[in-house]
Protein backbone atom coordinates (compact mmCIF):
# COMPACT_ATOMS: atom_id res chain seq x y z
CA UNK A 1 0.00 0.00 0.00
CA UNK A 2 1.16 3.65 -0.56
CA UNK A 3 2.00 5.70 1.64
CA UNK A 4 -0.81 8.35 2.49
CA UNK A 5 0.32 12.26 1.74
CA UNK A 6 1.39 14.54 4.56
CA UNK A 7 -1.77 16.21 4.79
CA UNK A 8 -4.28 13.68 5.61
CA UNK A 9 -1.62 11.63 7.32
CA UNK A 10 -1.87 13.60 10.08
CA UNK A 11 -5.12 12.73 10.64
CA UNK A 12 -5.08 9.22 9.85
CA UNK A 13 -5.68 7.35 13.17
CA UNK A 14 -4.31 4.22 11.88
CA UNK A 15 -0.92 5.52 10.69
CA UNK A 16 0.80 6.29 13.46
CA UNK A 17 0.13 3.24 15.80
CA UNK A 18 2.10 1.08 14.15
CA UNK A 19 4.84 2.63 15.46
CA UNK A 20 3.74 2.88 19.04
CA UNK A 21 3.20 -1.02 19.36
CA UNK A 22 6.59 -2.11 17.62
CA UNK A 23 9.13 0.03 18.15
CA UNK A 24 8.14 3.56 20.51
CA UNK A 25 9.82 2.41 24.00
CA UNK A 26 10.69 5.61 24.92
CA UNK A 27 7.65 7.19 25.20
CA UNK A 28 5.50 7.15 28.81
CA UNK A 29 2.84 4.98 29.40
CA UNK A 30 0.27 7.32 30.15
CA UNK A 31 1.02 8.97 26.18
CA UNK A 32 1.21 5.12 24.65
CA UNK A 33 -2.40 4.46 26.14
CA UNK A 34 -3.99 7.91 24.75
CA UNK A 35 -2.72 7.48 21.54
CA UNK A 36 -5.15 5.78 20.15
CA UNK A 37 -7.82 7.97 21.49
CA UNK A 38 -6.07 11.03 20.63
CA UNK A 39 -5.36 10.52 16.89
CA UNK A 40 -9.27 9.13 16.63
CA UNK A 41 -11.54 11.09 15.00
CA UNK A 42 -12.26 13.36 17.64
CA UNK A 43 -11.37 17.09 17.05
CA UNK A 44 -10.42 18.88 13.70
CA UNK A 45 -6.78 20.96 14.30
CA UNK A 46 -5.45 22.67 10.92
CA UNK A 47 -2.31 24.95 11.46
CA UNK A 48 -1.18 26.76 8.27
CA UNK A 49 0.18 24.07 6.26
CA UNK A 50 -2.72 21.88 6.34
CA UNK A 51 -5.44 24.24 5.82
CA UNK A 52 -6.07 22.63 2.21
CA UNK A 53 -6.42 18.96 3.79
CA UNK A 54 -9.35 17.14 3.86
CA UNK A 55 -11.72 17.21 7.04
CA UNK A 56 -11.89 13.87 7.80
CA UNK A 57 -12.90 13.84 11.60
CA UNK A 58 -15.59 11.75 13.28
CA UNK A 59 -17.48 12.81 15.90
CA UNK A 60 -17.17 10.46 19.31
CA UNK A 61 -21.58 10.89 19.69
CA UNK A 62 -22.20 7.07 20.74
CA UNK A 63 -22.69 5.99 24.76
CA UNK A 64 -22.24 2.71 26.19
CA UNK A 65 -26.41 2.11 25.67
CA UNK A 66 -26.16 3.25 21.94
CA UNK A 67 -23.52 0.62 21.77
CA UNK A 68 -24.76 -2.48 23.43
CA UNK A 69 -28.44 -1.89 21.71
CA UNK A 70 -26.19 -1.17 18.15
CA UNK A 71 -24.75 -4.41 18.56
CA UNK A 72 -27.74 -6.42 19.32
CA UNK A 73 -29.67 -4.46 16.86
CA UNK A 74 -27.34 -5.85 14.09
CA UNK A 75 -27.99 -9.57 15.24
CA UNK A 76 -31.50 -9.99 15.81
CA UNK A 77 -33.79 -9.59 12.65
CA UNK A 78 -35.89 -11.36 10.47
CA UNK A 79 -33.71 -14.71 11.32
CA UNK A 80 -34.80 -14.71 14.45
CA UNK A 81 -38.61 -13.78 13.93
CA UNK A 82 -39.61 -15.27 10.49
CA UNK A 83 -36.94 -18.28 9.86
CA UNK A 84 -36.20 -19.52 12.93
CA UNK A 85 -39.14 -22.15 13.00
CA UNK A 86 -37.48 -23.82 9.77
CA UNK A 87 -34.16 -24.09 11.80
CA UNK A 88 -36.28 -26.00 14.55
CA UNK A 89 -37.33 -28.26 11.64
CA UNK A 90 -34.26 -29.91 10.05
CA UNK A 91 -32.24 -29.59 13.32
CA UNK A 92 -34.97 -30.73 15.88
CA UNK A 93 -35.28 -28.78 19.17
CA UNK A 94 -31.91 -30.19 21.53
CA UNK A 95 -30.14 -30.06 18.06
CA UNK A 96 -31.61 -26.23 17.08
CA UNK A 97 -31.03 -24.88 20.99
CA UNK A 98 -27.28 -26.57 20.99
CA UNK A 99 -26.37 -25.08 17.49
CA UNK A 100 -26.88 -21.87 19.06
CA UNK A 101 -25.02 -22.09 22.23
CA UNK A 102 -22.05 -23.29 19.95
CA UNK A 103 -22.50 -20.51 18.14
CA UNK A 104 -22.77 -18.04 20.73
CA UNK A 105 -19.93 -19.43 22.20
CA UNK A 106 -17.97 -18.73 18.68
CA UNK A 107 -18.98 -15.07 18.89
CA UNK A 108 -17.97 -14.77 22.57
CA UNK A 109 -14.69 -15.82 21.47
CA UNK A 110 -14.34 -13.57 18.91
CA UNK A 111 -15.53 -11.02 20.88
CA UNK A 112 -13.02 -11.39 23.35
CA UNK A 113 -10.22 -10.84 21.34
CA UNK A 114 -11.88 -7.63 19.26
CA UNK A 115 -12.40 -5.91 22.96
CA UNK A 116 -8.57 -6.14 23.32
CA UNK A 117 -7.54 -4.52 19.90
CA UNK A 118 -10.86 -2.44 19.60
CA UNK A 119 -9.64 -0.68 23.30
CA UNK A 120 -5.59 -0.38 22.22
CA UNK A 121 -6.97 0.93 19.22
CA UNK A 122 -10.23 2.36 18.84
CA UNK A 123 -10.51 3.53 15.17
CA UNK A 124 -13.79 3.42 13.23
CA UNK A 125 -13.92 0.55 10.39
CA UNK A 126 -11.18 -1.11 12.48
CA UNK A 127 -11.31 -4.52 11.01
CA UNK A 128 -9.58 -3.79 7.60
CA UNK A 129 -7.51 -1.54 9.73
CA UNK A 130 -6.13 -4.22 12.21
CA UNK A 131 -5.85 -6.83 9.25
CA UNK A 132 -3.88 -4.39 7.30
CA UNK A 133 -1.19 -3.80 10.34
CA UNK A 134 -1.40 -7.33 11.67
CA UNK A 135 -1.73 -9.53 8.66
CA UNK A 136 -0.35 -7.70 5.70
CA UNK A 137 -1.83 -4.82 3.32
CA UNK A 138 -3.27 -6.74 0.44
CA UNK A 139 -5.47 -9.05 3.32
CA UNK A 140 -6.60 -5.50 4.82
CA UNK A 141 -8.27 -4.40 1.42
CA UNK A 142 -9.76 -8.36 1.07
CA UNK A 143 -11.30 -7.56 4.91
CA UNK A 144 -12.60 -3.99 3.91
CA UNK A 145 -14.37 -5.35 0.81
CA UNK A 146 -15.77 -8.29 2.59
CA UNK A 147 -17.34 -6.61 5.05
CA UNK A 148 -18.77 -3.44 2.94
CA UNK A 149 -20.30 -6.27 0.57
CA UNK A 150 -21.98 -8.23 3.87
CA UNK A 151 -23.97 -4.79 4.73
CA UNK A 152 -24.39 -3.88 1.18
CA UNK A 153 -26.16 -7.42 0.36
CA UNK A 154 -27.85 -6.86 3.67
CA UNK A 155 -29.75 -3.59 3.06
CA UNK A 156 -31.13 -4.17 -0.58
CA UNK A 157 -33.10 -6.98 1.37
CA UNK A 158 -34.18 -5.39 4.10
CA UNK A 159 -35.22 -2.46 2.11
CA UNK A 160 -37.36 -5.53 0.08
CA UNK A 161 -38.54 -6.73 3.11
CA UNK A 162 -39.65 -3.35 4.58
CA UNK A 163 -42.46 -2.94 1.54
CA UNK A 164 -43.78 -6.12 2.11
CA UNK A 165 -44.43 -6.10 5.58
CA UNK A 166 -46.65 -2.91 5.00
CA UNK A 167 -48.48 -4.78 2.05
CA UNK A 168 -50.29 -6.50 5.12
CA UNK A 169 -51.91 -3.22 6.37
CA UNK A 170 -51.85 -1.15 3.26
CA UNK A 171 -52.33 -3.58 0.61
CA UNK A 172 -53.24 -1.23 -2.42
CA UNK A 173 -49.92 0.72 -2.23
CA UNK A 174 -47.30 -0.37 -4.07
CA UNK A 175 -44.06 -2.45 -2.50
CA UNK A 176 -41.68 0.52 -4.03
CA UNK A 177 -43.25 3.16 -2.62
CA UNK A 178 -42.94 1.74 1.01
CA UNK A 179 -39.26 0.31 -0.07
CA UNK A 180 -38.49 4.27 -1.05
CA UNK A 181 -39.90 5.52 2.09
CA UNK A 182 -37.89 3.20 4.23
CA UNK A 183 -35.17 3.94 2.12
CA UNK A 184 -35.54 8.14 2.77
CA UNK A 185 -35.79 7.72 6.06
CA UNK A 186 -32.40 5.39 7.18
CA UNK A 187 -30.74 8.01 5.16
CA UNK A 188 -31.93 10.60 6.66
CA UNK A 189 -31.20 9.20 10.25
CA UNK A 190 -27.17 8.58 9.51
CA UNK A 191 -27.33 11.88 7.38
CA UNK A 192 -28.34 13.95 9.82
CA UNK A 193 -25.55 13.19 13.09
CA UNK A 194 -24.15 9.64 14.55
CA UNK A 195 -25.92 10.46 17.49
CA UNK A 196 -29.72 10.62 15.58
CA UNK A 197 -28.48 6.85 14.18
CA UNK A 198 -27.58 6.07 17.69
CA UNK A 199 -30.82 6.82 19.16
CA UNK A 200 -32.95 5.71 16.50
CA UNK A 201 -31.03 2.31 16.92
CA UNK A 202 -31.83 2.04 19.97
CA UNK A 203 -35.01 2.27 20.35
CA UNK A 204 -35.55 -0.12 16.85
CA UNK A 205 -33.31 -2.49 19.23
CA UNK A 206 -35.91 -1.77 22.41
CA UNK A 207 -38.75 -2.83 20.69
CA UNK A 208 -37.48 -6.14 19.35
CA UNK A 209 -36.01 -7.10 22.77
CA UNK A 210 -39.22 -5.99 24.45
CA UNK A 211 -41.28 -8.46 22.23
CA UNK A 212 -38.91 -11.22 22.82
CA UNK A 213 -38.63 -10.84 26.79
CA UNK A 214 -42.21 -10.63 26.66
CA UNK A 215 -42.35 -14.16 24.47
CA UNK A 216 -40.08 -15.74 26.99
CA UNK A 217 -42.16 -14.39 30.29
CA UNK A 218 -45.47 -15.19 28.75
CA UNK A 219 -44.37 -18.63 27.04
CA UNK A 220 -42.81 -19.69 30.06
CA UNK A 221 -46.13 -19.14 32.23
CA UNK A 222 -47.65 -21.50 29.38
CA UNK A 223 -45.48 -23.76 29.85
CA UNK A 224 -45.71 -24.64 33.22
CA UNK A 225 -49.72 -23.69 32.83
CA UNK A 226 -50.04 -20.64 34.34
CA UNK A 227 -51.82 -19.40 31.39
CA UNK A 228 -53.97 -21.51 29.21
CA UNK A 229 -52.58 -22.51 25.36
CA UNK A 230 -54.76 -24.32 22.43
CA UNK A 231 -54.26 -27.86 22.40
CA UNK A 232 -53.20 -29.03 25.69
CA UNK A 233 -55.14 -29.79 29.03
CA UNK A 234 -52.23 -29.44 31.42
CA UNK A 235 -49.21 -27.60 31.63
CA UNK A 236 -46.40 -28.81 28.56
CA UNK A 237 -43.78 -28.64 30.73
CA UNK A 238 -40.64 -29.62 28.09
CA UNK A 239 -41.67 -33.05 27.04
CA UNK A 240 -41.64 -31.69 23.31
CA UNK A 241 -38.13 -30.51 23.31
CA UNK A 242 -37.41 -34.86 23.10
CA UNK A 243 -40.69 -36.42 22.09
CA UNK A 244 -38.94 -38.15 18.73
CA UNK A 245 -35.88 -38.13 20.60
CA UNK A 246 -32.67 -36.08 20.73
CA UNK A 247 -31.36 -35.39 17.38
CA UNK A 248 -34.93 -36.59 15.29
CA UNK A 249 -32.98 -36.09 11.85
CA UNK A 250 -29.62 -37.14 13.19
CA UNK A 251 -26.78 -35.24 13.91
CA UNK A 252 -25.75 -33.75 10.24
CA UNK A 253 -28.83 -31.20 10.09
CA UNK A 254 -27.05 -29.94 13.71
CA UNK A 255 -24.03 -29.02 11.73
CA UNK A 256 -25.73 -27.25 8.93
CA UNK A 257 -27.68 -25.16 11.69
CA UNK A 258 -24.63 -24.34 13.16
CA UNK A 259 -23.18 -22.73 10.13
CA UNK A 260 -26.58 -20.82 9.80
CA UNK A 261 -26.40 -19.95 13.23
CA UNK A 262 -22.92 -18.15 12.72
CA UNK A 263 -24.18 -15.88 10.10
CA UNK A 264 -27.35 -15.04 12.18
CA UNK A 265 -25.39 -14.14 15.15
CA UNK A 266 -23.26 -11.62 11.99
CA UNK A 267 -23.45 -7.98 13.38
CA UNK A 268 -21.96 -8.16 17.07
CA UNK A 269 -18.67 -7.11 15.63
CA UNK A 270 -20.85 -3.82 14.90
CA UNK A 271 -19.02 -2.74 18.35
CA UNK A 272 -15.56 -2.74 16.58
CA UNK A 273 -16.99 -0.37 13.75
CA UNK A 274 -18.03 2.04 16.40
CA UNK A 275 -15.14 2.19 18.46
CA UNK A 276 -13.80 5.23 17.03
CA UNK A 277 -17.17 7.03 17.60
CA UNK A 278 -17.84 5.92 20.92
CA UNK A 279 -16.83 7.91 24.23
CA UNK A 280 -15.28 6.39 26.23
CA UNK A 281 -14.22 3.20 24.64
CA UNK A 282 -12.24 2.10 27.30
CA UNK A 283 -15.08 1.22 29.92
CA UNK A 284 -17.84 0.77 26.64
CA UNK A 285 -16.58 -1.48 24.25
CA UNK A 286 -15.95 -4.06 27.05
CA UNK A 287 -19.31 -3.63 28.98
CA UNK A 288 -20.66 -4.20 25.80
CA UNK A 289 -18.79 -7.16 24.91
CA UNK A 290 -19.61 -8.89 28.11
CA UNK A 291 -23.09 -7.90 28.03
CA UNK A 292 -23.82 -9.02 24.52
CA UNK A 293 -23.32 -12.95 25.29
CA UNK A 294 -25.45 -13.32 28.22
CA UNK A 295 -27.82 -11.45 25.88
CA UNK A 296 -27.43 -13.53 22.92
CA UNK A 297 -28.30 -16.58 24.94
CA UNK A 298 -31.61 -15.20 26.64
CA UNK A 299 -32.89 -13.89 23.63
CA UNK A 300 -32.04 -16.42 20.98
CA UNK A 301 -31.53 -19.07 23.11
CA UNK A 302 -34.35 -18.90 25.77
CA UNK A 303 -37.22 -17.94 22.91
CA UNK A 304 -36.24 -21.04 20.65
CA UNK A 305 -36.54 -23.08 24.00
CA UNK A 306 -39.82 -21.67 24.13
CA UNK A 307 -40.73 -22.55 20.85
CA UNK A 308 -39.43 -26.01 20.95
CA UNK A 309 -41.78 -26.68 24.50
CA UNK A 310 -44.89 -25.36 22.91
CA UNK A 311 -45.19 -26.13 19.06
CA UNK A 312 -43.99 -29.41 18.10
CA UNK A 313 -41.21 -29.10 16.07
CA UNK A 314 -42.07 -30.51 12.94
CA UNK A 315 -45.38 -27.99 12.60
CA UNK A 316 -42.40 -25.15 13.34
CA UNK A 317 -41.17 -24.18 10.54
CA UNK A 318 -45.04 -25.09 8.38
CA UNK A 319 -46.39 -21.47 6.90
CA UNK A 320 -45.88 -18.35 9.13
CA UNK A 321 -43.85 -17.29 11.95
CA UNK A 322 -43.13 -19.64 15.47
CA UNK A 323 -43.61 -16.37 17.77
CA UNK A 324 -47.22 -16.02 15.92
CA UNK A 325 -48.15 -19.44 16.03
CA UNK A 326 -47.31 -18.91 20.17
CA UNK A 327 -49.39 -15.90 20.39
CA UNK A 328 -52.42 -16.77 18.50
CA UNK A 329 -52.17 -20.61 20.44
CA UNK A 330 -52.24 -18.44 23.94
CA UNK A 331 -55.16 -16.26 22.40
CA UNK A 332 -53.50 -12.77 22.13
CA UNK A 333 -55.25 -10.71 19.85
CA UNK A 334 -54.12 -9.32 17.14
CA UNK A 335 -50.87 -11.23 16.89
CA UNK A 336 -50.10 -10.93 13.58
CA UNK A 337 -50.05 -7.57 13.36
CA UNK A 338 -47.99 -7.12 16.87
CA UNK A 339 -45.45 -9.57 15.28
CA UNK A 340 -45.36 -7.41 11.77
CA UNK A 341 -44.83 -4.33 13.98
CA UNK A 342 -42.19 -6.00 15.65
CA UNK A 343 -40.08 -7.50 12.40
CA UNK A 344 -40.90 -4.06 10.49
CA UNK A 345 -39.04 -2.36 13.59
CA UNK A 346 -36.17 -5.39 13.26
CA UNK A 347 -35.75 -4.45 9.61
CA UNK A 348 -35.66 -0.76 10.37
CA UNK A 349 -32.57 -1.61 12.64
CA UNK A 350 -30.97 -3.91 10.48
CA UNK A 351 -30.77 -1.53 7.42
CA UNK A 352 -30.50 1.76 9.87
CA UNK A 353 -27.05 -0.40 11.24
CA UNK A 354 -26.27 -1.63 7.92
CA UNK A 355 -26.31 1.99 6.23
CA UNK A 356 -23.99 2.37 9.20
CA UNK A 357 -21.56 -0.31 8.73
CA UNK A 358 -20.97 0.24 5.37
CA UNK A 359 -20.95 3.98 5.27
CA UNK A 360 -18.07 3.60 7.97
CA UNK A 361 -16.01 0.86 5.86
CA UNK A 362 -16.15 3.46 2.85
CA UNK A 363 -15.20 6.07 4.82
CA UNK A 364 -12.52 3.64 6.51
CA UNK A 365 -10.84 3.02 3.05
CA UNK A 366 -11.07 6.04 1.80
CA UNK A 367 -8.83 7.27 5.42
CA UNK A 368 -6.34 4.28 4.52
CA UNK A 369 -5.95 5.55 0.95
CA UNK A 370 -7.18 2.36 0.03
CA UNK A 371 -9.76 4.30 -2.72
CA UNK A 372 -10.19 8.05 -3.18
CA UNK A 373 -9.46 9.99 -0.35
CA UNK A 374 -12.14 12.23 -0.65
CA UNK A 375 -14.21 9.58 0.43
CA UNK A 376 -13.16 10.24 3.69
CA UNK A 377 -14.58 13.79 3.93
CA UNK A 378 -16.54 14.78 6.22
CA UNK A 379 -18.83 17.69 7.38
CA UNK A 380 -19.15 19.90 10.06
CA UNK A 381 -21.44 17.54 11.87
CA UNK A 382 -18.85 14.69 11.86
CA UNK A 383 -20.92 12.84 9.08
CA UNK A 384 -19.07 11.11 5.91
CA UNK A 385 -21.49 11.97 2.95
CA UNK A 386 -20.05 11.19 0.36
CA UNK A 387 -19.63 7.50 1.98
CA UNK A 388 -22.99 7.28 2.69
CA UNK A 389 -23.77 8.46 -0.54
CA UNK A 390 -21.86 5.69 -1.43
CA UNK A 391 -22.64 2.89 0.39
CA UNK A 392 -26.58 3.92 -0.22
CA UNK A 393 -26.06 3.23 -3.54
CA UNK A 394 -24.24 -0.02 -3.21
CA UNK A 395 -27.25 -0.74 -1.24
CA UNK A 396 -29.61 -0.15 -4.08
CA UNK A 397 -27.77 -1.90 -6.88
CA UNK A 398 -27.89 -4.82 -4.41
CA UNK A 399 -31.64 -3.73 -4.15
CA UNK A 400 -31.73 -3.74 -7.81
CA UNK A 401 -30.36 -6.57 -8.52
CA UNK A 402 -32.47 -8.43 -6.25
CA UNK A 403 -35.40 -7.96 -8.62
CA UNK A 404 -33.92 -8.00 -12.14
CA UNK A 405 -31.81 -11.08 -11.75
CA UNK A 406 -32.63 -12.39 -8.53
CA UNK A 407 -31.28 -16.20 -9.22
CA UNK A 408 -28.21 -15.15 -10.65
CA UNK A 409 -26.54 -11.93 -9.69
CA UNK A 410 -28.15 -11.55 -6.35
CA UNK A 411 -27.93 -15.14 -5.60
CA UNK A 412 -24.21 -15.12 -6.07
CA UNK A 413 -23.92 -11.70 -3.89
CA UNK A 414 -26.02 -13.70 -1.28
CA UNK A 415 -23.77 -16.35 -0.95
CA UNK A 416 -20.76 -14.32 -0.27
CA UNK A 417 -22.76 -12.31 2.14
CA UNK A 418 -23.04 -15.47 3.99
CA UNK A 419 -19.67 -16.58 4.31
CA UNK A 420 -17.88 -13.10 4.40
CA UNK A 421 -18.84 -12.44 7.81
CA UNK A 422 -17.01 -15.56 9.07
CA UNK A 423 -13.91 -14.61 7.15
CA UNK A 424 -13.52 -11.00 9.27
CA UNK A 425 -13.90 -12.79 12.06
CA UNK A 426 -11.41 -15.31 11.11
CA UNK A 427 -9.32 -12.08 10.97
CA UNK A 428 -10.45 -10.37 13.50
CA UNK A 429 -8.74 -13.29 15.64
CA UNK A 430 -5.40 -13.77 14.52
CA UNK A 431 -5.02 -9.61 14.28
CA UNK A 432 -5.22 -9.58 18.50
CA UNK A 433 -2.88 -12.99 17.97
CA UNK A 434 -0.22 -11.15 16.44
CA UNK A 435 -1.32 -7.83 17.84
CA UNK A 436 -0.45 -9.29 21.70
CA UNK A 437 3.15 -11.09 20.62
CA UNK A 438 4.41 -7.68 18.83
CA UNK A 439 2.99 -5.77 21.60
CA UNK A 440 5.11 -8.14 23.96
CA UNK A 441 8.22 -8.01 21.88
CA UNK A 442 8.33 -4.35 21.34
CA UNK A 443 8.93 -4.43 25.40
CA UNK A 444 5.59 -4.21 27.02
CA UNK A 445 3.60 -5.88 29.05
CA UNK A 446 0.15 -6.89 29.72
CA UNK A 447 -0.60 -4.96 32.25
CA UNK A 448 -0.22 -2.27 29.78
CA UNK A 449 -3.44 -2.73 27.94
CA UNK A 450 -6.79 -1.20 29.53
CA UNK A 451 -8.15 -4.48 27.95
CA UNK A 452 -6.92 -7.90 27.92
CA UNK A 453 -8.30 -10.98 26.32
CA UNK A 454 -8.79 -13.30 28.88
CA UNK A 455 -7.54 -16.57 28.43
CA UNK A 456 -4.96 -15.59 26.08
CA UNK A 457 -3.59 -17.34 24.11
CA UNK A 458 -6.24 -20.58 24.51
CA UNK A 459 -9.36 -17.79 24.11
CA UNK A 460 -7.68 -16.16 20.63
CA UNK A 461 -6.84 -19.55 19.18
CA UNK A 462 -10.07 -21.10 20.26
CA UNK A 463 -11.82 -18.63 18.28
CA UNK A 464 -9.21 -18.56 15.25
CA UNK A 465 -9.86 -22.24 14.79
CA UNK A 466 -13.54 -22.74 15.54
CA UNK A 467 -13.82 -19.79 13.31
CA UNK A 468 -11.97 -21.53 10.46
CA UNK A 469 -13.57 -24.84 11.02
CA UNK A 470 -17.05 -22.82 10.16
CA UNK A 471 -15.69 -21.88 7.02
CA UNK A 472 -14.00 -24.92 5.53
CA UNK A 473 -16.82 -27.61 6.81
CA UNK A 474 -19.53 -25.44 4.84
CA UNK A 475 -17.99 -27.75 1.87
CA UNK A 476 -20.27 -30.63 3.55
CA UNK A 477 -23.33 -28.96 3.42
CA UNK A 478 -24.50 -29.53 -0.37
CA UNK A 479 -26.46 -26.59 -0.08
CA UNK A 480 -24.39 -24.41 1.08
CA UNK A 481 -21.02 -25.85 -0.79
CA UNK A 482 -22.18 -22.76 -3.59
CA UNK A 483 -21.37 -20.33 -1.39
CA UNK A 484 -18.13 -21.76 -0.63
CA UNK A 485 -17.09 -21.62 -3.92
CA UNK A 486 -18.38 -18.24 -4.59
CA UNK A 487 -15.96 -17.27 -1.56
CA UNK A 488 -12.77 -18.23 -2.32
CA UNK A 489 -13.58 -17.08 -6.07
CA UNK A 490 -14.22 -13.88 -4.61
CA UNK A 491 -11.43 -13.54 -2.13
CA UNK A 492 -8.62 -14.35 -4.96
CA UNK A 493 -10.48 -11.72 -7.16
CA UNK A 494 -10.34 -9.30 -4.29
CA UNK A 495 -6.80 -9.64 -3.86
CA UNK A 496 -6.09 -9.64 -7.69
CA UNK A 497 -7.93 -6.15 -7.64
CA UNK A 498 -5.18 -5.01 -4.79
CA UNK A 499 -2.69 -6.04 -6.66
CA UNK A 500 -3.23 -4.74 -9.38
CA UNK A 501 -4.43 -1.45 -8.10
CA UNK A 502 -0.72 -1.19 -6.54
CA UNK A 503 0.79 -2.13 -10.08
CA UNK A 504 -0.99 0.70 -11.40
CA UNK A 505 -0.23 2.93 -8.61
CA UNK A 506 3.44 1.91 -9.36
CA UNK A 507 3.39 2.58 -13.00
CA UNK A 508 1.49 6.01 -12.06
CA UNK A 509 4.55 6.87 -10.11
CA UNK A 510 7.19 5.95 -12.09
CA UNK A 511 6.02 7.87 -15.00
CA UNK A 512 5.64 11.08 -13.25
CA UNK A 513 9.42 10.45 -11.34
CA UNK A 514 10.56 9.95 -15.29
CA UNK A 515 8.34 12.99 -17.02
CA UNK A 516 10.05 15.15 -13.88
CA UNK A 517 13.96 13.93 -14.60
CA UNK A 518 13.16 15.02 -18.54
CA UNK A 519 11.89 18.37 -17.67
CA UNK A 520 14.87 18.73 -14.98
CA UNK A 521 17.03 18.01 -17.95
CA UNK A 522 15.38 20.22 -20.32
CA UNK A 523 15.72 22.92 -17.95
CA UNK A 524 19.68 22.13 -17.56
Amino acid sequence: MSQPDTDTAAQSPSSQQEPQIQTDGRRSHSEQMNQPAQTSQSESSHDGKDEHALHTNLKRGMESRHLQMISLGGVIGTGLFLSSGYTIQQAGPIGTILAYSIGALIVYLVMLTLGELSVAMPVTGSFHVYAEKFIGPGTGFVIAIQYWLTWTVALGSEFTAAGLLMQRWFPNIPTWVWSAACIILIFTLNALSVRLFAEAEFWFASIKVFAICAFIVIGLLAIFGVIPIAGYQHAPMFGNLVKDGIFPNGFMPVFATILTVNFAFSGTELIGVTAGETRDPETTVPKAIHTTLWRLVLFFIGSITVMCALIPWRKAGVGESPFVLVFNSIGIPYAGDIMNFVVLTAVLSASNSGLYASTRMVWSMGNEGMIPRWFAKTNRRGVPMLALCAAMAGGLLALLSSVIAASTVYLVLVALSGLSAVVVWIAIAYCQIVFRRRWLESGHSTSELKYRTPGYPYVSWAAFILCTASFVLVIFDVEQRFALVAELVFIVACYGAYFLQQWVRKRKKATEADDLDTLWVARD
